[in-house]
């Protein structure tokens, strides 16, 4: 009884997600056109996920519209949302998980006509989170600098003088989820969950056949990735989520070589090496960064000469603009800045991990080149292999993962000396807060519908997903819905890895180390 009570419970509540969500995706707004309302009385069209007012937290902007994440035409006015400018698509990476809407296939992400869905594989950042304690001691030090200055702040810094951090408690909060506001990771985590069964429920009773109805995720050992999956497998699995799936914690270690799902923490060269390796990103940003932080410098300076900031002060209060809106649901330090700022910091976000953990490393590919052949093995091994494989994981292990792929090839390094406007190399639509790169096998027929010119070929396909928006493979298109068939996308992750070279060798592992991924398959499943 109590477990048919459980899961009636969880029932309701994956119900009223899944309302939730399709009321905070314009469906309202369609719907409440049938209604007809007293023209004296004003309702709001999306009654779960209604106003910003219903999200009322006691820091957070009172703004007087929905639109605005900053202080409402105050200021430089970098955190508005307009029809050409939306601040949560320039954060870097910095902010709430954002749909991909640049680049992507037309059509939407149903599957394409004649296909469907058979096998899920994704790789998932956690959700949003607190600044970690590297980058929250930063940014706790600037308030502590701000608030001992002992001047009355001016013009576009007016609000600091009554406004505090957005931790309550930095040392219990830092590295972890947020859990107020529309953009909390525990939020966004359980969406995601509901949104995946939403997707593909056709496939959960599959599950069951497999492997009697247990089926494995993976988490890297990280508290915030960890409660990502758990909260996310609540939205997916539902409540009882115990009962059908089984949650791996993979360590962040040194020893697992290449049986890892951070390559990062295991690739002993990459981390060692200061001119290609880990710390080359940091130091490509700083580069970059001198050339457009002065600017501002100066703007704020002449506004409040009574005191001054370095280049690294001033980018944490840009870094302040996507953190406190995951906390508060806005951030008056959005303002500081103007919407040219912001493309800076975008970009300069960009550069960072680009050459972090990407195309501008030695080491990106090749870390990457793990987990991404270990799924292209359960790809080709198809359903029988199990219908889901969830991995969550860090940003630093999705770009490694992508520059493998290939998927965003730019023709030459990303310069620091200006903007690249053309550039396919673009964090903040990739790997936002709870970014997900889910590869999708389809099983698909021929078909010859009016609004096709020719006939579609049929057989195995992958189709990327990446953020709710499809990504055509570059090279690899020729299947529906610019999916890429199998038997290429095999040869394609096979050449690659040919190119990058050998996990271990390029990392300065001994041989007896593991070469491989061996842990990503379902209970009964093969060891690839």
């Amino acid at each position: 009884m109590a477990n048919s009570k459980t899961t009636i419970l969880s029932g309701i509540v994956s119900i009223f997600a899944i309302i939730t969500y399709l009321w905070s995706n314009d469906f309202g707004s369609q719907i409440s056109l049938l209604i007809k309302t007293p023209p004296e009385q004003q309702y709001p069209e999306r009654p779960h996920a209604a106003s910003w007012k219903s999200w009322w937290h006691p820091q957070r902007i009172s703004s007087g519209e929905e639109r605005h994440l900053g202080t409402l035409r105050q200021g430089q006015g970098g955190g508005a949302i307009s029809s050409d400018w939306n601040i949560l698509y320039h954060l870097g990476g910095n902010g709430p998980w954002i749909e991909k809407v640049d680049g992507v296939v037309e059509g939407g992400i149903a599957a394409p006509e004649g296909c469907k869905v058979e096998q899920v594989h994704m790789m998932a950042r956690h959700s949003e989170r607190y600044p970690t304690v590297r980058a929250g001691s930063r940014l706790l030090n600037l308030v502590k600098k701000i608030k001992n200055a002992n001047i009355t702040y001016q013009d576009d810094m007016k609000f600091v003088n009554s406004w505090d951090f957005f931790c309550s408690d930095p040392q219990g909060q830092f590295e972890q989820l947020t859990t107020t506001g529309p953009f909390s990771g525990t939020l966004g985590a359980f969406t995601t969950g509901v949104k995946l069964r939403t997707r593909y429920h056709h496939l959960l009773p599959f599950r069951f056949q497999r492997n009697g109805g247990k089926t494995s995720l993976w988490a890297s050992d990280c508290e915030r990735v960890i409660d990502t999956a758990r909260y996310f497998s609540a939205g997916f699995f539902g409540l009882n989520w115990n009962d059908t799936a089984t949650l791996h914690i993979i360590p962040e270690t040194a020893e697992l070589g290449a049986d890892t799902l951070t390559p990062g923490d295991t690739c002993l060269t990459y981390l060692e090496d200061k001119e290609q390796g880990h710390d080359k990103g940091a130091a490509m940003l700083a580069e970059y960064r001198a050339n457009y932080i002065r600017a501002i410098r100066d703007r704020i300076s002449r506004q409040n000469p009574g005191i001054a900031f370095t280049d690294d002060e001033i980018y944490g209060m840009q870094e302040m603009c996507g953190f406190e809106i995951t906390v508060r649901g806005s951030s008056h330090w959005c303002d500081i800045f103007t919407k040219d700022e912001f493309l800076s910091f975008e970009y300069a976000r960009d550069v960072i991990h680009y050459y972090r953990s990407g195309p501008g490393t030695l080491y990106g590919g090749v870390m990457g080149w793990l987990w991404l052949n270990a799924t292209t093995n359960i790809l080709l091994e198809g359903p029988n292999a199990g219908p889901f494989f969830f991995s969550f994981v860090h940003d630093g292990d999705i770009s490694p993962m992508l520059t493998a792929l290939n998927i965003f090839p730019d023709s030459t390094h990303l310069p620091v000396t200006h903007i690249a406007k053309g550039r396919k190399w673009r964090t903040s639509q990739v790997s936002p807060m709870g970014a997900r790169i889910i590869f999708e096998r389809l099983a698909c027929r021929k078909s010859t519908s009016p609004s096709q010119e020719e006939e579609s070929p049929s057989g195995a396909f992958i189709r990327i997903n990446i953020n709710d928006g499809i990504v055509a493979l570059p090279g690899c298109d020729s299947g529906p819905g610019h999916s890429c068939p199998l038997s290429e996308f095999q040869a394609h992750v096979a050449r690659r890895g040919t190119e990058l070279g050998d996990f271990r060798q390029k990392c300065g592992l001994s041989d007896d180390m593991p070469d491989r991924i061996t842990f990503l398959h379902q209970r009964g499943g093969h060891r690839l």
